[in-house]
């Protein structure tokens, strides 16, 4: 290690970062052979012995964790983008719909929530919004993990629902919208000049709710970068600085993701194209009636386990678009 490699900090900690996430998948490999060993040696055994149903099925264990962990594997050779190892900011809006649409905004934040912590990952509500009536208007999650944003940029985009209205008194089946928006979280500040006499920075108490996820505070910060006029907003930390901090983050990765669109806006490397939140444009469909079916779009993948998707089964989903994207 060079005598000056802590000299900066940042550079360091993600460096270091690097090295850890390259260790684990080198266990991952390494477990894969080991498995692959035990699976060998068990065949080697069946050949002297055939009639060993209880070998035979422990062999059948072996073989379904090799298969597992080898589709782990294959997933994270399609991790290809600059920025597929960082963590990531997801920001959920409602769209058309009213308060249908905000139940929905509610459903999808608790379907995050429930897909990171099944994977491990450490969640926190950024900023967030109540509904009018019930649900949420709009809420801001930082997902912190390997990988987060190779994983979640999948959801880009608008999310319709279809199912019989909770709301409607005449039980009327409806179609609510909302967008996801996904943002790698970035350092990289060499790359994006912020300059303090760009930007508005206003305070305000704390108004969402978000359980767990959020704390209720008297020093939420929102920033307006003028030039852009791109506003972020913190509400999660106790501490002003602390909001401050976060808000900047948010800010720096929308602005590194304004950057790369404006230089490549052929490939639209991050976003996708960004339309009405309305009918038309939607990513994927959730239909609760008259019949139960999750589609992606893009894929073609689908599911008939509405339940199950809705309580963060997404891998299917995020699986079928790596591999079609990354020319799998």
């Amino acid at each position: 290690m060079a005598p000056d490699f802590w000299d900066n900090a940042s550079e360091a900690a993600n460096i270091n970062q690097k090295i850890i996430r390259l260790e684990e998948e080198l266990r991952k490999v390494e477990r894969v052979e080991k498995h692959m060993e035990e699976a060998h040696v068990m065949l080697e055994l069946l050949s002297l012995n055939s009639e060993d149903k209880e070998l035979g099925k422990e062999l059948k264990e072996e073989l379904a964790i090799i298969k597992d962990d080898l589709e782990a594997l294959e997933i994270s050779t399609l991790f290809s983008e600059a920025y597929d190892d960082n963590n990531v900011v997801m920001a959920l809006h409602a769209g058309a719909g009213g308060v249908d649409a905000q139940d929905w905004v509610e459903y999808l934040y608790k379907m995050y929530l429930r897909w990171a912590e099944k994977n491990g990952y450490t969640i926190f509500a950024l900023d967030y919004l109540d509904g009018d009536e019930a649900g949420i208007k709009s809420v801001t999650i930082h997902i912190v993990g390997p990988y987060a944003y190779g994983y979640l940029k999948s959801e880009q985009g608008v999310h319709r629902l279809v199912r019989i209205s909770p709301f409607d008194t005449n039980k009327k089946r409806h179609t609510s919208f909302a967008s996801v928006e996904v943002l790698p979280e970035t350092s990289d500040e060499n790359k994006i000049e912020i300059r303090d006499e760009d930007l508005r920075i206003d305070t305000y108490r704390s108004g969402g709710a978000g359980g767990q996820h959020v704390n209720k505070t008297d020093s939420a910060v929102r920033i307006t970068h003028l030039p852009t006029g791109i506003v972020v907003q913190c509400q999660s930390e106790r501490s002003q600085l602390n909001n401050r901090s976060s808000a900047m983050k948010i800010l720096r990765s929308k602005l590194l993701e304004k950057q790369r669109q404006d230089e490549e806006a052929a490939l639209r490397a991050l976003r996708g194209d960004h339309k009405e939140i309305g009918w038309g444009s939607q990513i994927r469909s959730y239909v609760f009636q008259p019949y139960q079916m999750v589609k992606d779009h893009r894929t073609n993948y689908e599911s008939g386990q509405v339940d199950s998707v809705l309580n963060g089964d997404l891998d299917g989903f995020i699986k079928a678009y790596l591999r079609k994207f990354t020319g799998r």
